[in-house]
């Protein structure tokens, strides 16, 4: 196979003028082309008067060697695709595996251990998407939340209520099998090759929907509405659960628990704790949400051409002296700031897209690193305390009925309250109110935020606009703790295995799918 790479065309190019470019690279005839396949696409906006798409492609043609060698172009490599194969199944057992969280990990570990003839049990504390949206929905326009099936819970974990994002920083073979499933689930195709590709907060639930009919076709025992509420254990190693659901509590036996639950199932980091499952504070990341106009950002990033080119997006990060950093987090174009609580008496936001990113405003998150030593305490759950404390502050600050504190960036620079907004109208749902975001964040991450923003807005002109709007407060940008695994992918509670960002192995999609098809071959593998 040929892959030729740094194909530049205009934003308005089509798939001929594509096929041109790689046949003149290529030193033959568009027509002598075999099938050519997009394998990545970027946008180039260094020269903001010629802004182009940059592609890589492959096709199959006979005598690739000689024509690589004589090819006029550069970039013009040979390669090798390997598919990603499922291991053999040793798995002897005559019990099920069980999946608790149908987030990407425990879809993902259920979805391969499915297809290849091991059926799961699957638990999930929240309800069916559909179900869940409407529930989602009724807090947004109400404040009457449902905490079990809101944001953080339910089918598609807290992904499906976000911009979808496929980014991820890892290379592993398994990705290629996590896109080709969303794809095959309803996806876009261009998930494949974007360079920041993304699903939308619309299209990810139609897939969620997909990949759970396909696990019931494969004989999966799905339940929602089903929680985890303990573990037995005989000679350490696990011989059952404990869970409770709709018709109460009951006991399941089993001998491989996929622990896929989120970052957000505080009760379940606390029955673990008391079960004697070794865990460990993790690091994480609180802010705000910072909101934009999308059509100011789009012109700083890609100059007279942003019209003709998608919502534009950012990543941005700083260093300041005193070791302390401030970066953006899950970048949200054309979407909205949501309420993201799952407890009551707690505020939380989250960013969304739709699949079009075609709202007025883009958001992303603006955020400060935090660890132990930030921590009241050194126990495993001083994290989830931490998070807790500002949660409380911020619902106080709002003023109760999950009203969400917000300050124009101005008034935050200048250390004043904000009486209402400018030219960036805020998305937040139930409602906001306007007020100093101080007293809902430690003192050190609101004085990183003051020094990062002017830093930040040298990167991006108007990233520090007067009326760019805060809201407060992002808390769960990853999980709190650890639950910890061994080479094997299990706890040194045996039949325990760990998984995804909830377990503090994954953050974001991708990342956590990968993680959960690892630990489907293990629990594939067998016990050690």
């Amino acid at each position: 196979m040929i892959r030729i790479g740094n194909l530049s065309l205009p934003v308005d190019g089509d798939f001929d003028l594509l096929r041109g470019r790689a046949a003149r690279a290529l030193g033959v005839r568009p027509g002598a082309l075999g099938e050519l396949e997009i394998v990545r696409q970027s946008i180039d906006a260094r020269d903001k008067g010629s802004v182009r798409y940059v592609y890589t492609v492959e096709l199959s043609m006979p005598n690739e060697e000689a024509l690589v060698k004589r090819a006029p172009g550069r970039g013009i490599t040979l390669t090798q695709r390997v598919p990603y194969d499922f291991p053999a199944v040793s798995r002897r057992s005559s019990l099920p595996p069980v999946v608790v969280g149908m987030g990407p990990a425990g879809l993902f570990a259920a979805l391969f251990l499915a297809r290849n003839g091991l059926p799961c049990v699957v638990l999930e504390r929240g309800q069916d998407v559909d179900r869940r949206t409407l529930d989602v929905g009724r807090f947004w326009e109400t404040g009457a939340l449902d905490e079990s099936s809101n944001v953080q819970f339910g089918e598609g974990g807290a992904g499906t209520f976000s911009d979808g994002k496929l980014t991820t920083g890892t290379h592993d073979r398994r990705i290629s099998a996590v896109l080709d499933a969303l794809v095959e689930a309803g996806a876009p195709a261009d998930v494949r090759y974007s360079h920041r590709p993304h699903i939308g907060t619309d299209v990810l639930r139609e897939v969620v929907r997909t990949i759970r009919q396909e696990l019931i076709s494969l004989g999966c025992d799905v339940r929602f509405g089903h929680r985890l509420t303990g573990l037995t254990v005989s000679g350490g190693a696990l011989t059952g659960i404990e869970a409770e659901g709709p018709q109460g509590r009951y006991s399941l036996a089993a001998d491989a628990l996929i622990l896929a639950p989120g970052h957000s199932a505080r009760d379940t980091f606390a029955m673990l704790r008391e079960a004697g499952v070794p865990m460990e504070q993790k690091k994480f990341a609180v802010g705000v949400r910072l909101e934009h106009r999308q059509r100011g950002i789009s012109l700083q990033q890609y100059g007279p051409l942003w019209e003709k080119l998608p919502p534009s997006d950012y990543k941005l990060a700083c260093h300041l002296p005193d070791g302390r950093s401030a970066f953006t987090f899950c970048v949200c174009p054309g979407g909205q700031v949501v309420a993201a609580a799952s407890e009551r008496g707690g505020l939380v936001t989250n960013g969304m897209s739709r699949r079009a990113r075609d709202g007025e405003n883009i958001n992303g998150g603006l955020l400060v690193g935090v660890g132990p030593e930030d921590f009241p305490g050194d126990d495993p759950l001083a994290g989830v305390r931490f998070q807790e404390q500002w949660e409380r502050s911020a619902f106080r600050l709002g003023g109760g009925g999950f009203q969400a504190p917000a300050q124009r960036v101005e008034d935050f620079l200048r250390n004043r309250p904000s009486e209402g907004a400018g030219a960036v109208a805020p998305t937040y749902r139930p409602g906001i109110t306007w007020t100093d975001l101080r007293p809902c964040l430690p003192g050190y991450v609101t004085d990183t935020l003051a020094q990062a923003l002017p830093l930040l807005d040298r990167k991006l002109r108007g990233f520090a606009a007067p009326d760019a709007v805060l809201t407060g407060v992002e808390t769960r940008s990853s999980s709190p703790v650890r639950v910890l695994r061994d080479n094997s992918l299990q706890s040194p509670l045996r039949g325990l295995y760990p998984c995804g960002e909830g377990a503090g192995y994954a953050g974001g999609i991708v990342s956590a799918a990968v993680d959960g098809i690892r630990v489907a071959e293990a629990v594939a593998k067998g016990a050690e």
